[in-house]
């Protein structure tokens, strides 16, 4: 008889669970409302976020009474609900990167929630970038040999810069930088063809003097 408990027990507690996820998926559906803010990544903890209570219309009384709380869905807390004051804090340090890659826009999205009666709200926080990653090459030196006669518009093919940063901080361009023994801005150019690669682009005639040159390239 105890395997047969233990089996019925078993099935009891998975359909209660089932049964709290049903409702719960109902109560997504009838958010009382949704509010959304929009602030850069990097912030330090216990910045202010948002004045949540305010926002939603809510007195600071029902979010202590509601026992007010956050709901991620399992997923990290970067925000926190500061119920004495009703605002919304970082909880902590937020790196766009980190948390959305290269994907824009990036946002966190959770709920609050609140007790007799329940009420739900659905809350999303944008996370904008900073232009807090320089852009690199994969390698601090290429080599290229480049033959003395090749014709003007010959290709070399560049791997493409990283830049973790997207958008307006992303990387924009690329530039020839002289150096002591190349100064020469037509023998040399350089531009971004694709997402992948780079171009240099070269029109070299042999100086007397001058059989290797350094270029280097200005992100």
């Amino acid at each position: 008889m105890e395997p047969f408990r233990q089996k019925g027990s078993s099935m009891a507690s998975t359909m209660a669970r089932q049964v709290l996820l049903f409702i719960w998926v109902l109560s997504l559906s009838s958010a009382l409302g949704q509010v959304s803010y929009s602030i850069p990544e990097e912030m330090a903890k216990g910045s202010l976020v948002g004045s949540i209570a305010q926002d939603l219309g809510l007195d600071l009384k029902r979010l202590k009474s509601g026992k007010a709380r956050i709901y991620t869905g399992g997923s990290a807390e970067y925000i926190e609900l500061n119920k004495e004051r009703g605002v919304l804090l970082i909880k902590e340090r937020i790196d766009r990167e980190t948390l959305c890659g290269q994907t824009t826009p990036c946002a966190l999205h959770f709920q609050i929630i609140l007790e007799n009666p329940m009420q739900l709200y659905r809350i999303t926080v944008e996370v904008t970038d900073i232009n807090d990653n320089a852009p690199m090459f994969s390698k601090s030196e290429m080599r290229f040999e480049i033959n003395e006669m090749s014709l003007a518009g010959a290709r070399f093919i560049l791997e493409r810069a990283i830049d973790h940063d997207v958008g307006g901080n992303g990387l924009q361009s690329y530039s020839l930088e002289p150096t002591d023994n190349f100064t020469r801005a037509d023998v040399l150019q350089i531009w971004s063809e694709s997402s992948s690669y780079s171009v240099l682009s070269a029109s070299l005639r042999r100086r007397r003097g001058h059989r290797n040159f350094t270029a280097r390239v200005q992100l």
